[in-house]
């Protein structure tokens, strides 16, 4: 990561504490553009944690009441290039996974592995599949 990219993310992380979100680990800015893992919880739709993709070591955990919720706020943003389902119950997860708003879904497992996967995204993260 540059040291300007590590920057942003760092605004990225401000803006949300100065809002109201909890940075519970991390968040600071090291030489040479690291960034310390962070984790933010209390991000809402006015932050730009929300509404901006973080490229970095930044997670942001929600909590919700079920599965509805979960794919309502998973979907509530312009990106969907890929995404994440875990769960001890594959199938519920499997149709948790089949119902976001992605270009690449998995079940317990990373984003983006395997090369026989094809890759790519919806909306602002692009149309159309490679291999």
């Amino acid at each position: 990561m540059s040291r300007k990219a590590a920057e942003g993310l760092l605004a990225q992380v401000r803006d949300a504490v100065d809002r109201g979100a909890t940075l519970h680990v991390g968040g600071e800015l090291a030489e040479h553009g690291w960034f310390t893992p962070a984790v933010l919880t209390g991000v809402t739709p006015d932050m730009r944690a929300y509404r901006e993709e973080l490229f970095g070591p930044v997670a942001v955990v929600y909590s919700v009441s079920d599965d509805d919720e979960a794919v309502a706020l998973a979907n509530d943003v312009p990106f969907g290039l890929g995404g994440a389902v875990f769960s001890s119950d594959e199938q519920r997860a499997i149709a948790v996974a089949s119902r976001l708003e992605v270009g690449m879904a998995n079940v317990n497992t990373s984003a983006g592995e395997g090369a026989d996967v094809p890759f790519g995204g919806t909306k602002r993260s692009g149309f159309g599949r490679e291999l």
